[in-house]
């Protein structure tokens, strides 16, 4: 159990790295929206190009960071129904819902999705729209970010048996990490406080 404990640990530091990350993307769809909204009013053109690029950018968000929402805890649950429970026998219940209806659905979007992205990569399918996108990485993201929901789901299918077998503490705790904003205030604090000194 110790080594499938060490690889529920990668897994986490996984998604937490592609999760801090992928905010990133959502600062570059606003970047891009702005500009685009900008040249439409200023020289009265717009791109399709500029507008799928946000679409390509807002599925990033939302895909490549399930898996960091699940290990955040942050997905919408039954709580409603699993509160009445004992806590063993809602780790019993989420055990069954990962493996019965996570990981099921995972393989079939991967394995239904993944031959679209190859044909897009090799006839180089190009949007519909005048001055579209070609299609095959907006195509790409959904497997990439099913294979790191599904990651994330084998993470937590290890934490809820050591949690049964009594080797950890509660896995169902969100964690207190943190926001992006507490963060970014913690660091201007830090800088007006260096400059004050």
């Amino acid at each position: 159990m110790a080594a499938l404990l060490r690889l529920s640990r990668l897994i986490d530091k996984i998604n937490e790295w592609v999760g801090r990350h992928v905010g990133w993307l959502v600062l570059a769809a606003v970047v891009v929206s702005s500009l685009n909204a900008i040249v439409r009013k200023a020289f009265n053109t717009s791109s399709n190009g500029l507008l799928e690029i946000q679409w390509y950018l807002f599925a990033g968000v939302f895909l490549l960071a399930a898996g960091y929402t699940m290990l955040r805890q942050e997905h919408v649950k039954i709580d409603v129904v699993l509160q009445r429970f004992q806590k063993r026998t809602q780790i019993k219940i989420e055990i069954f819902g990962i493996v019965c209806f996570l990981f099921p659905f995972v393989i079939a979007v991967i394995t239904l999705v993944w031959p679209l992205v190859v044909k897009a990569w090799f006839s180089g399918e190009m949007s519909s729209n005048a001055g579209g996108l070609i299609r095959w990485p907006v195509y790409a993201l959904v497997p990439l970010g099913f294979t790191l929901l599904g990651l994330q789901g084998v993470s937590e299918l290890i934490k809820r048996i050591a949690f049964l077998k009594g080797l950890i503490g509660d896995p169902t705790q969100k964690q207190q990490a943190k926001t992006a904003e507490e963060e970014l205030a913690e660091i201007i604090r830090a800088r007006a406080e260096g400059v004050a000194k």
